[in-house]
Order: C-alpha cells, then sequence, then structure tokens
C-alpha cells in the first residue's frame, strides 16, 4: 500500500531552474567559459559539485580542487541571494494543491532534493509545514542517479521504498527511483521522465486522483 509521497524539490514543487541559469550564466561569463541552455539542460538533478564539472568537461577546462570548490560556493552565494525574491507565489501550478491534498489525506511527505538550499526555497515558499522529512543535498553523500536521498527520506518516514511515489522531473532522478525499488511519477517530456512508471507534462496534471487511478492497485 501507498503510505508516503517523496518529491524532488526544483521542477516538481518550484521552479528555480531560471536561478540556478542565470548563476551559472554568471559565473561561466565572469570566467570566460561557454554555458548555454542547452549545456544548463544537463545539470538537472544533479549536485552543484558535479554540475560544475560537467561545464568545465565542456569547456576542456582542468582546475584543482580546492578552486572548483571556491567557484561552486560563488556560484552558490549568487544563486541564494536570488532567492529572496521567492514567495509564496512561486509554486508551479499544482504542487500546493497536491500537497495540501496529501496532507488532508494523512499521507507522509517527505523531499528528496539534491539541494543544498532546499529548507531556504522552502522558507521562502511557506512550505516546510507540508513536509515530515527534509532530505537534501545535506543528508546523503552521493546524489541522485545513486537512490541514496530517496533511501534517506523513506527510511525517515519508517516506510520501505516499495510503500511511496516519488515525484521527479529529471531523468537521473527517475533513474534514482528505479534503483532504490521506488514508484514513480515522472514531471515533464517523455524524452526525459518518459522511463518513470507514469508520466505527466505538468505537475497540475499530476493530481492525486489520477496518481490514485495509475496506481489503483496500490491505494
Amino acid at each position: 500500500m501507498i503510505k508516503g509521497f517523496i518529491f524532488d524539490l526544483d521542477g516538481v514543487i518550484t521552479d528555480t531552474a531560471e536561478l540556478h541559469y542565470a548563476a551559472w550564466k554568471k559565473l561561466a561569463d565572469d570566467m570566460g567559459w561557454q554555458f548555454d541552455r542547452d549545456l544548463n539542460e544537463k545539470l538537472r538533478g544533479i549536485s552543484r559539485m558535479d554540475s560544475i564539472k560537467v561545464i568545465m568537461d565542456y569547456n576542456k577546462v582542468f582546475l584543482d580542487e580546492e578552486t572548483i570548490v571556491e567557484l561552486a560556493t560563488k556560484k552558490n552565494d549568487i544563486y541564494v541571494e536570488s532567492l529572496d525574491s521567492m514567495t509564496q507565489e512561486d509554486y508551479l501550478p499544482g504542487a500546493k494543491e497536491l500537497l495540501t491534498h496529501l496532507r488532508s489525506e494523512g499521507f507522509s511527505v517527505a523531499l528528496g532534493s539534491a539541494s543544498k538550499n532546499a529548507n531556504k526555497v522552502l522558507k521562502q515558499l511557506n512550505a516546510i509545514h507540508f513536509f515530515d522529512v527534509i532530505g537534501d543535498g545535506n543528508s546523503v553523500s552521493k546524489s541522485k542517479p545513486a537512490p541514496d536521498i530517496f533511501l534517506f527520506a523513506s527510511e525517515k518516514l519508517g516506510l520501505p521504498p516499495e510503500n511511496c511515489i516519488v515525484f521527479e522531473d529529471a531523468e537521473k532522478g527517475i533513474d534514482a527511483a528505479k534503483a532504490g525499488n521506488f514508484h514513480s511519477v515522472g514531471i515533464g517530456p517523455k524524452e526525459r521522465v518518459g522511463h518513470a512508471d507514469i508520466r505527466f507534462n505538468t505537475m497540475k496534471e499530476a493530481t492525486l486522483f489520477e496518481v490514485k487511478s495509475h496506481f489503483k492497485d496500490l491505494f
């Protein structure tokens, strides 16, 4: 039986993608590196340190680990400053409604995000109260596609993976859910999350009714 829901943050609850893009673009411009939206798409769902290494590989740049950490921190500072502009109006359409519905029906709910700024984002959205457990980039050492963040969340909820549904918008996120033996809901285009158990183009389509209809034998 499904008793828990685990949500990615960026692209599922809210869309900070544009803020991340702007921060990486600023860093890349300062460094004289090439960076565009196609490259930015490859960063979806992966950690900050993995992201900067993808950008460096693309630009054929080699730096020592200390410098890489400094640059990743600089990018994060730019991004965190931009979070101050977020408000309770910045939920993706349908996300707040789903979280409210899950709360009213008594399901356990966790966050499973690679972001180390998840708490800040949730506070800006006034969303902390929707979650029993917050798993973020500080919770585990291995980022997606390793299933560790989802396993952390389900363990803290006191539920086995097969009793949980993961909501993800990234290919690596769905890979992580599958690796951990979770049920999965993909948010986004087929070419990115078509390997999820069920896929919706947007969170607005991913209502509890639709999810229950698909996983009807599990409710």
